[in-house]
């Protein structure tokens, strides 16, 4: 029966067929009009990193002549000599790296762990405590930065890296990230199944929860080491010794080791330190856009 129906239905073969009423003519021109706006977005939004390719590929005099030059220079290896001269560069570039890492998968599993309980099981106060949760999401950054600095000044965690991994293993904004996930993705049926295999909470999170849980843990890592990645203002603050440094922090120190800002050396740091984001983006933007979408249907 459905498969009659589904050759009953009919089938769209052109954009006329599909927008009944609407001529051929109008909908060309409303294509061409489309693609003019997302060409002139994507112009937008491309060119402050074309540009940052130009300005690490040159000198600073190339970059600040008339008119201005817009194709890539040969200066890059030159400039980046200079960056790994200047800054223990290769340090922060690791430093990063691994913070970045053992902080995101933390966090996704903690995250997970905790929008699975919140989603799935009930339990005196669940309600009134997401809530809570939630309050913290409106609560501005520069407000905890004062109290966190002097917490963790008493502790003694300054000139370490604890005070850049225990805050950020879990944050309010991925347990409601995976909450929201695990509301839509894991259906009561599947719990229900495996309480009467006799599976226990653990083994049902890891086993169901967990695969339901992957995509929505995919995009979330990418935000989260977009975030990490790039923090700059908090391990400016907690860290001292240039040995620790992150890349943000090792980037604006080329700033002070030239007195006069020389522009191309700090851009081709900052082309290198962008790649490894651009790279990540590259291979996973399918299951980002994928959860995006789906999270705007979902509403």
């Amino acid at each position: 029966m459905t498969t009659t129906l589904m050759h009953e239905r009919p089938q769209a073969t052109s954009d006329a067929d599909e927008r009944p009423g609407a001529s051929p003519r109008r909908l060309r021109l409303t294509n061409v009009l489309t693609h003019l706006v997302l060409g002139v977005a994507l112009v937008i939004f491309a060119f402050p990193f074309y540009w940052l390719v130009v300005m690490a590929t040159s000198s600073t005099s190339e970059m600040f002549t008339l008119p201005p030059r817009l194709i890539p220079g040969d200066e890059f290896i030159a400039n980046f000599t200079k960056v790994l001269e200047s800054t223990q560069f290769g340090t922060a570039f690791f430093n990063s790296l691994w913070l970045t890492t053992l902080v995101v998968l933390v966090q996704l599993f903690l995250a997970s762990l905790a929008g699975f309980v919140f989603a799935k099981r009930r339990f005196p106060g669940r309600d009134r405590l997401f809530a809570a949760l939630l309050v913290t999401l409106v609560l501005p950054t520069g407000v905890s930065l004062v109290p966190s600095y002097q917490i963790y000044a008493s502790l003694g965690w300054l000139n370490t890296f604890l005070p850049l991994i225990v805050p950020n293993i879990v944050t309010a904004f991925a347990v409601f990230w995976m909450r929201q996930a695990a509301e839509s993705s894991i259906p009561d049926e599947l719990l229900d199944a495996a309480a009467i295999d006799g599976a226990g909470f653990l083994r049902t999170f890891w086993s169901v929860g967990l695969p339901a849980l992957r995509p929505s843990l995919v995009a979330l890592g990418i935000f989260q080491v977009m975030w990490t990645w790039n923090d700059y203002l908090w391990p400016l603050l907690v860290l001292g010794d240039p040995s620790q440094f992150t890349l943000p922090i090792a980037i604006q120190q080329l700033k002070g080791n030239y007195g006069n800002l020389d522009y191309s050396v700090v851009m081709a740091g900052t082309l290198v330190a962008t790649l490894p984001l651009i790279i990540l983006f590259f291979f996973l933007r399918r299951t980002i856009l994928e959860n995006v979408t789906a999270g705007a249907l979902k509403g």
